[in-house]
């Protein structure tokens, strides 16, 4: 398939394409809409950033389109399930998109946020409710919402669902929808446990890849630096000496830990925002925007805050720990390097994650460069660091700073400073005085 057209799409829905500036679809929608028009149940495994979101919802808005009938009250005709907050958001938001020609009605209902304006939406009947699932029991369960009428249901990023610990919940709300419902399966990896999902929930499915279950993309360049725990921070630091690291996602396994890490890059004079579970919506929001927007160049994330975030751009994902679960390695560098774009990974290893690195490697079927950068390993004066660009001479990172023109370079609070130093490509130790 060459064009959205060939597809086809209706009219209204080829015409909010063109205004979005939407020429050709991707792999995963052009292999996945003819199957979900054509009503069968679909188990797509693609990678985030590949256009999955189009994949189901173009379809979807065609059939609504075609049979435009009001939803039962209390009811919706389309339920989608997914793991956060802002994946749910801006799903929702691409649904209002695709259909903006449409009178096309969208409910998004999560947790974190009040009730009342969500029971309010629900109490009309929608045609499409994006929601979490433990907000969505709530509301099932004080009979805010019948799914008894739902004609479709689409699972996204059914391997974080996993992670996440959403399995239970899924099969309650599956229990509560007819059994004469379409089914739209996502994911970007194919554990176990989400084939015997897949299983259950599906009837005859057709599968669509797009890429192979765990694998990473060709255009992200992946790097791990080995370096003891008490000095990620500084070579973190270090990293972001690099004007060419202007939109860097740097991934943390605890909230405690992505607070920490913010709070040192931002003494360390680099614009950063921090989310996680422990963030207000609003907070989320506002530090999304800022990152959207390139007010902050570091977003500090947990994988459960950073599943869905969609921003074009992102030059860097910096893995400060490693992840316990393989496939989120996946999932977190598949946050760079998108729509043809080149993008690098680094990931900072400690003597003691080298399991976790053994196991990602084992998960994509290959060996990622190594470089050690333990202290007593350093590398050679001038060599540049992996994945990056050295600043050119005479620009503002190659100049020495003293005084207050040092702040920003400077981090304090470690019983001894590294200093960045570009022109050399090393770290420098030098006394802190108390």
């Amino acid at each position: 398939m060459t064009s959205f057209s060939a597809l086809g799409l209706a009219a209204p829905i080829l015409k909010a394409l063109q205004h979005e500036g939407y020429r050709q679809p991707t792999p995963i929608q052009a292999k996945a809409i003819p199957v979900a028009l054509a009503g069968r149940d679909l188990l797509g495994i693609a990678q985030t950033g590949t256009g999955k979101t189009a994949a189901f919802a173009l379809p979807i808005i065609h059939r609504l389109a075609a049979d435009p009938r009001p939803a039962l009250r209390k009811g919706c005709r389309v339920l989608v399930l997914s793991p956060t907050r802002e994946l749910a958001t801006q799903i929702a938001e691409s649904f209002r998109t695709y259909g903006r020609q449409l009178n096309l009605s969208v409910a998004v209902v999560f947790g974190g946020v009040g009730r009342r304006q969500q029971v309010q939406a629900l109490a009309r009947g929608v045609d499409v409710v994006v929601a979490t699932p433990g907000r969505l029991l709530d509301h099932i369960a004080e009979r805010n919402l019948n799914l008894a009428g739902t004609e479709i249901l689409v699972l996204d990023e059914a391997d974080q669902m996993l992670d996440l610990g959403f399995l239970p919940p899924i099969r309650k709300i599956v229990s509560n929808l007819s059994s004469r419902r379409q089914n739209l399966f996502f994911s970007a990896t194919m554990p176990r446990e989400i084939a015997k999902l897949a299983d259950e929930l599906l009837r005859d499915p057709v599968r669509v890849t797009v890429t192979p279950a765990a694998s990473t993309v060709a255009s992200v360049s992946q790097r791990v630096l080995h370096v003891e725990s008490h000095n990620k921070t500084m070579l973190l630091i270090e990293l972001f000496g690099d004007p060419q690291m202007s939109r860097a996602l740097v991934f943390m396994r605890t909230k405690r830990g992505a607070d920490r890490v913010a709070r040192h890059l931002e003494v360390a004079g680099i614009g950063v925002a921090a989310i996680h579970g422990n963030k207000s919506q609003s907070q989320r929001e506002h530090a999304l925007a800022a990152f959207r927007a390139s007010k902050v160049r570091a977003l500090v994330a947990t994988d459960i805050a950073a599943r869905g975030i969609d921003i074009d751009e992102v030059t860097h994902v910096v893995n400060y720990e490693l992840p316990d679960v393989p496939e989120s390695y996946v999932h977190r560098i598949g946050r760079t390097g998108r729509a043809g774009a080149l993008g690098f990974a680094i990931s900072l290893c400690a003597p003691d994650e080298r399991e976790q690195l053994r196991n990602i490697e084992r998960l994509i079927r290959q060996s990622i460069p190594a470089e050690d950068r333990r202290e007593n390993r350093m590398r050679p004066a001038g060599e540049p660091l992996p994945g990056l660009r050295q600043p050119a001479a005479g620009t503002r990172a190659d100049t020495p700073r003293t005084g207050h023109q040092s702040r920003g370079r400077h981090h304090r609070g470690f019983g001894s400073e590294r200093r960045f130093s570009p022109t050399n490509g090393g770290l420098a130790r030098r006394a802190v005085r108390a």
